[in-house]
C-alpha cells in the first residue's frame, strides 16, 4: 500500500511539474511576443525613414500596423496569464535598431531586408511550437497570428532579392 501511494505521489508531482513547465512556457511566449512586437514596430518605423525604397518604406509601414494590432491582443494573452508585459523590446533587439538606426538608403535597404528575413524565420518557428500549447489562449493567438508573420517573411524575401514592393 505504501509503494502505490509513493508511486502516485510521483505521478502528481510529475503531472504538476509538466503543467506548471507549459505554464512557464506560455509565460516566456508572451513576454518574448511583446518584446518582437515592440521591436517591430520601431523597425517598421526606422524602415520608413531610413529606407531607399519605396518597397522598403511600404514594408515598414506593413510592420508597423501589423505589429501594433498584434501586440494588443499579446497584452492580453499575458495579461491572462498573469505576465507583467514588458515595455519595450529587449537588449538584443535594441542593439539591432541602434546598429540600423546608423543606416540608410540602400545600404540600410539590404541590411533591413536580411534582419527581416532572419527574424522572421526565427519568429515563425516560435509562434509554431507556441500553436501547440495546451492553453487556448496563447494557442489561438499564435495560430491567428501566424499567417501575417509568413507574410512579413514571403516580402522580407522578395525585398532581399530585389523585387521593390511590399503587398499589402
Amino acid at each position: 500500500m505504501r509503494t502505490i501511494s509513493i508511486v502516485a505521489a510521483g505521478i502528481i508531482a510529475a503531472a504538476t511539474m509538466s503543467t506548471a513547465f507549459a505554464q512557464g512556457a506560455d509565460q516566456k511566449f508572451a513576454k518574448e511576443a511583446i518584446e518582437g512586437n515592440l521591436a517591430e514596430v520601431q523597425m517598421g518605423q526606422l524602415a520608413q525613414q531610413n529606407g531607399a525604397s519605396q518597397g522598403v518604406k511600404d514594408f515598414g509601414q506593413m510592420l508597423a500596423t501589423d505589429h501594433g494590432q498584434a501586440n494588443t491582443k499579446a497584452q492580453s494573452v499575458a495579461q491572462s496569464l498573469n505576465v507583467t508585459p514588458p515595455s519595450g523590446p529587449n537588449s538584443k533587439q535594441k542593439k539591432d535598431y541602434d546598429k540600423m538606426s546608423k543606416m540608410n538608403g540602400a545600404a540600410f535597404d539590404k541590411a533591413f531586408a536580411q534582419h527581416m528575413v532572419a527574424d522572421h524565420k526565427k519568429d515563425i518557428a516560435a509562434y509554431q511550437k507556441a500553436a501547440k500549447s495546451k492553453n487556448q489562449t496563447v494557442a489561438g493567438y499564435a495560430n491567428e497570428t501566424l499567417p501575417t508573420l509568413q507574410k512579413h517573411l514571403q516580402t522580407a524575401q522578395s525585398l532581399q532579392k530585389g523585387g521593390g514592393s511590399a503587398k499589402q
